[in-house]
Order: C-alpha cells, then structure tokens, then sequence
C-alpha cells in the first residue's frame, strides 16, 4: 500500500525561531479563530444538553439532540462554495462576517421557547446554528491554514484547539452558574455575546496569501480537491487517511457526548459542575494542548498521534471509574482533569495531521471533507449513546468508547508510522 506521507519531517530541535513563533501576531489570530470556532458548538453539545435536561426532557430525547450537527458532517458540500466565490470583504473575510452575524442573531433565540412545549422549533434553530457554526468553521480552518507556515502548523493549530476549549468554559461554566441566578433567555442573550470578539477579528485581520488563488469554475471548485487528493495519495491510501479521520476520535467522542447529564444524574448540582468539571477540565485541556503544541515540533505529528492517542484512549476508563464512585468532587476534578488533558494532546495532534493533509490550493473544501469525517461520530454515533447508556448503563458504556478507540489507533500503523514523518514542504504532496 503507497504510504499516505511522502519525506520527513525534521523536528524542531533546539530550533531558535520557536519563541518567536509562539509570540507572533499569527497565534494570536489563531487564538480568535479557536474561540469563535469553539463558542457556537459547546453551546449545542454543553449548554443546550443542560438546559433540556433541566427543563425535564428525557435523556433519550437529549441524545437524539446530537442529531443536530448533521451540518458538521456535511460542510464539505457545500464549502467549495467558500474556495470559488469572493465577498465584498474578501473571500474569507465576507462569508466569516455573514457566518458570524447570523450566530450572533440566533443563539439569543432558544432563551424565547420552552423545551417541552417548543421541542421541534428548538431542534430546528439548533440546526441553524449549526449551519451556521460549520460553515464559519469550514472559512475559519481554511484561513488558519492559508495563514500559518508549514512549520508553524502543529503549533499554530495547538493554540487554536486551546481557545476552542477555553470557549467551552463560557456556555459549559459561566452560563450554568448564571442558569442558577437567572432565566434562561437571559443566559442565552449573555453567551451569544461573547461571538463579538471573533466578529471584531474578522474586521481587523486581511485576507490571507492565497486570496487570489480561487478556483475558475464551481465545477472545478467541487471536483479538483477531491481529485487532488487522490491523485496525491493513491485511492487506497486516500480510503484509509479518511477512515482514520472518522475512527481517532469515536471513543473520546462518544465518551464526552452526554458529559453534562451524566454529572448531573450522579448528583452533581449546575453550580458544581460549573466551577469544577469545566474548570478542572478545561485547564489540563489547555495545558495539553499547549504541550502538544510544543512536543509535536521536536517529535514531528506521527509520533505525537501515537503518544498523545494512547492518552486521550485509557482517560476515558476515568468516566468509567467516576461512575462507580459516584457523587465526590475531588474525583469529578481529578477524572475530569486527566481525561481533559489527554484530549488536549490528542486533539492538538489530530487538527495538525488533518492541516497538513490539506493541499493549500483547495483549503476550504479538502479542510471541511476531512473535519466532516471527524464529526461524523458526534452526529450519528452520539444520537444513540442515550440508548447505549440506558441499556448498558453508566460504567460499561464508557468501557464500550474506549474499545471502540482502538481500531482509530491501529490504523496509525497505515497512515503515521511511527518512524516515518511529515513532510515540512506543502508543494502538493503530504
């Protein structure tokens, strides 16, 4: 089978421009970039699963909630949409504006329904916002990659995946702690507000490199990545990268799909679970990613996908141990906060490997083909962990996600031996 990853990529041992990478102005645009990115969709997967649960919705209607990001899995459809045309304020800075804008008007809507009589009306704005949300991703992921050098990749893309998670700490900590003081519509007027400094950023950053380089046609804006991509890597090889995609993080997924009603089912009250399970898993999360940030630049992203796998993988048996212990907050913190940093690494590892499969000549739609397969499991496979756990229950359901976290690792021997590395060069070959 042709190997996915052509050349070597050399470690950035002792490299002196490290410092000045981490300091310059594109890792802080990354960290934006993260932020808006995360906001949207920890409001649906954290804040909204908390808010039905307390407004007395099953926990099998909840995860058929999941069924909401179907936009997730299906951006690439329409991102070329995003290579071919251009908007008054640029190709990427125009469809962000309107991405952005248009989230900004929506999140504050859900604060104006109530879950048991408005069911369908709230799952259909959720669908809006997460078109919305997937399509800012698909502008977003494709301008951090026009943006970054190649060796600044697994770095810049680490301080991305560290704001994504500081964005959970607002509707997964700060929106829970106002639920207890408030109403509703006023959390959800307060948590869309904070889309603002993305929206700022887009108004301050120019358009990348690349902005001239847009496909002719929208046929050839559909046709050529794909083929691109192929071509580059064999159809056998090109199989195999993307079920690699769809398999690395299904365990983790599932795992954290229904993190918020499973704290709340082992008595764990809104308050607790904003100030401890968010706050303990949020900064490990950071520290994580921040770490594999650094580490990918002196291990390269094929070894870090084994290391920081194996990681993200066994801390998942920690939802199966909180289970057992129940109730007891020192262990939600502990738990918590080792899975969380497993899944900074591991997450850090797996955006910089999916950026540098991406040809720089059709970001928008290689980047949302390839976060799409990623997000496949959110949608489908986390519809039935409502199911999965009222038949397996707590604890052999989080050993059920860390077994289905094994084939996405073993395939690593395919598309990430441990000895061979990236290419540092993106001249169309990966």
């Amino acid at each position: 089978m042709r190997r996915c990853f052509s050349g070597n990529v050399e470690p950035m041992k002792n490299n002196p421009h490290f410092l000045h990478a981490l300091l310059n102005k594109r890792m802080l645009i990354c960290i934006f970039t993260g932020f808006s990115s995360g906001l949207p969709l920890y409001i649906l997967i954290s804040l909204l699963p908390a808010w039905l649960k307390s407004e007395g919705v099953s926990l099998k209607e909840i995860g058929l909630f999941a069924l909401i990001g179907l936009p997730f899995t299906w951006k690439f459809i329409w991102a070329p949409l995003f290579d071919r045309y251009a908007l008054p304020f640029g190709r990427r800075r125009g469809w962000l504006l309107i991405t952005q804008i248009g989230l900004l008007i929506t999140l504050p809507v859900f604060g104006f329904f109530h879950p048991q009589l408005d069911i369908r009306t709230i799952a259909f704005f959720c669908v809006l916002v997460a078109f919305l949300s997937a399509s800012q991703d698909v502008v977003l992921d494709a301008y951090r990659r026009e943006l970054l050098p190649d060796v600044e990749l697994g770095l810049g893309n680490a301080v991305h995946v560290n704001a994504y998670k500081i964005a959970s700490l607002v509707p997964g900590s700060l929106s829970l702690i106002l639920a207890d003081h408030m109403d509703w519509s006023s959390v959800f007027m307060i948590t869309a507000l904070f889309m603002l400094p993305g929206l700022v950023m887009t108004l301050l950053i120019t358009e990348p490199a690349l902005k001239n380089v847009a496909p002719k046609t929208l046929r050839a804006a559909v046709i050529e990545p794909f083929q691109e991509f192929v071509r580059r890597n064999g159809i056998k090889s090109a199989l195999t990268v993307l079920l690699f995609i769809f398999l690395y993080k299904l365990g983790d997924s599932m795992a954290t799909a229904l993190a918020t009603p499973f704290y709340l089912e082992m008595g764990f009250t809104k308050t607790e679970i904003g100030l401890v399970a968010k706050n303990a898993g949020l900064w490990p999360s950071v520290i994580g990613g921040m770490l594999g940030g650094v580490w990918m630049m002196r291990l390269g992203i094929n070894r870090a996908l084994w290391i920081f796998g194996a990681v993200q993988m066994i801390a998942i048996l920690g939802f199966a141990w909180l289970a057992t212990v129940g109730h007891s907050l020192p262990w939600l913190a502990l738990v918590i906060g080792l899975e969380a940093l497993g899944v900074g690494l591991g997450t850090a590892a797996f955006v910089a490997f999916i950026a540098h499969t991406t040809n720089p000549l059709y970001t928008a739609t290689q980047f949302a083909l390839f976060t799409s397969l990623a997000a496949v499991p959110r949608t489908f496979a986390n519809a039935a962990t409502g199911y999965l756990v009222d038949y397996f229950g707590w604890t052999q359901f989080f050993i059920l996600c860390f077994l289905l976290a094994i084939p996405g690792m073993l395939l690593l021997l395919k598309v990430a031996p441990w000895k061979a590395t990236l290419d540092t060069g993106m001249n169309g070959h990966v």
